[in-house]
């Protein structure tokens, strides 16, 4: 009898400790607004806006660590990443990430942040927890987009004046290749196997494939005949089969058969929409749009937009807490 409750004593501080080291999502989306110094907080069932964290000079790249305990923010201006708790909304630390960090991501199994560094053409890698710079790697000039392959063993890097993407090798933190895909490319989304990535290339309105083993270009989709079309960020939805692109000055978001590479429909948000992020269940998406300082959230079900909600001035990132 005395073993029988030593097990059950042991597995309820097990199921204790896993509770506490993975906190409950706040089902909350958070949005930086890059002329204003603050992450504003969107309710994400009632699409209203709860509350205002004064972050930081000019923020822009936001993620969040794979516990939910921490919501990473990258402002620019103080070459900082800063830190603060999605639950109370307190800002808990910042600490130094290199010259101008403009985006990052969060490696899937380590947690540590992969950021480029606009001002110096480089790609730094940090553990969140200490601050502590674990490696730097040379890449392009004016290093924008982050995305870490599924399987975290290759980063992706866009620079936009190299018209490049780089490919960086984790954990080794060895730059693999550097592609030219032209067209100043902003941004990329993994295949869920990591087999493949597609990345936007603004200038030429064009979608490029990518073997990543290989490291080359296998197909290339043209958004041109969409008027005004500068791609921005894109992301899969959750069955892998579309793919969503923020337009830019287009203002609308391209819905993209991955299959085929062909054009679905088109979705009129915000103006100059720039950043994207899709719900954990795929239901909804949101866009960050600059030009008129709002979010929109996208009902994918249907391709139509439930809310423009106003965040503040010159929103650029979002990340959703669920």
């Amino acid at each position: 009898m005395l073993a029988v409750r030593l097990r059950i004593f042991t597995l309820l501080g097990a199921v204790a400790l896993f509770s506490n080291a993975f906190a409950e999502p706040t089902n909350r989306v958070f949005v930086t607004n890059e002329k204003d110094n603050t992450v504003a907080v969107i309710n994400a069932k009632t699409h209203e806006i709860e509350a205002k964290v004064s972050i930081g000079n000019r923020p822009r790249g936001i993620g969040i660590s794979h516990d939910h305990q921490e919501v990473y923010v990258a402002i620019s201006a103080e070459n900082a990443i800063a830190v603060f708790d999605p639950k109370t909304l307190k800002v808990l630390r910042k600490f130094p990430a290199g010259s101008d960090p403009e985006t990052f991501a969060v490696h899937p199994t380590t947690g540590n942040l992969y950021i480029s560094n606009e001002d110096s053409a480089k790609a730094s890698v940090f553990d969140p927890k200490t601050g502590k710079l674990l490696a730097e790697v040379p890449v392009g000039v004016e290093p924008e987009g982050v995305i870490i392959a599924p399987d975290g063993k290759q980063v992706i890097v866009t620079s936009e004046a190299s018209n490049s993407l780089h490919f960086i090798s984790v954990p080794e933190h060895k730059l693999l290749a550097t592609l030219n895909v032209g067209g100043r490319p902003r941004a990329a989304a993994f295949t869920q196997d990591s087999q493949f990535a597609f990345s936007t290339s603004e200038l030429t309105a064009e979608i490029k494939k990518i073997d990543m083993q290989k490291h080359e270009v296998v197909k290339t989709f043209s958004l041109s005949s969409i008027e005004k079309a500068k791609p921005k960020d894109i992301v899969f939805s959750k069955d892998q089969k579309t793919l969503y692109v923020a337009l830019g000055r287009a203002s609308a978001v391209a819905v993209i058969d991955v299959e085929s590479l062909s054009l679905k429909t088109t979705i009129a948000v915000g103006e100059r929409v720039w950043g994207l992020a899709l719900s954990k269940d795929g239901s909804r998406l949101y866009t960050t749009n600059g030009g008129n300082d709002t979010v929109s959230v996208i009902d994918t079900a249907n391709n139509t937009v439930l809310a423009n909600v106003n965040t503040g001035k010159a929103p650029w990132g979002v990340v959703i807490d669920d």
